[in-house]
């Protein structure tokens, strides 16, 4: 389970997933009630937001267990995948809202959730077909 790369690649999703309530995707000004404010857009910025970054690293984590089941692991991967564009979709909406501010260094943190788990789902192809190669010589 562990020594499995794809179990890795699920780790660091969970971390990056849960880092996203602490770093900021976005940073700016913004025009309310004629004040400028400066503000951060983090997954903490909405309530769907946080729900959903949450998710995202509660998800992952239990997907290291579901080894034995590889084909189920692999589809819920791909449905964990499009949730985390979904996410970073939610985050680039909340960027319209500022007069004007810049995407911190720290967006490659929400970048590299949907990375990891593509190299997830190619960890578990991988042994879904070494798998059935080993079935084939039986």
């Amino acid at each position: 389970m562990i020594q499995r790369i794809q179990s890795f690649w699920l780790l660091l999703t969970a971390v990056c997933a849960f880092a996203t309530l602490k770093v900021p995707f976005y940073s700016g000004n913004t025009i309310a009630d004629q004040v400028n404010t400066y503000q951060t857009v983090t997954g903490n910025s909405t309530i769907l937001i946080n729900i959903i970054s949450v998710a995202i690293g509660i998800i992952a984590l239990v997907f290291i267990f579901l080894y034995k089941n590889r084909k189920k692991q692999l589809w819920l991967t791909l449905l964990l995948f499009l949730l985390t564009l979904v996410h970073i979709f939610l985050l680039y909406l909340q960027t319209k809202q500022f007069a004007q501010g810049s995407y911190a260094i720290s967006v490659l943190v929400y970048i590299a959730m949907p990375v990891f788990l593509i190299l997830a789902m190619r960890g578990i192809y991988k042994d879904e077909q070494l798998v059935k190669s080993v079935d084939r010589l039986r």
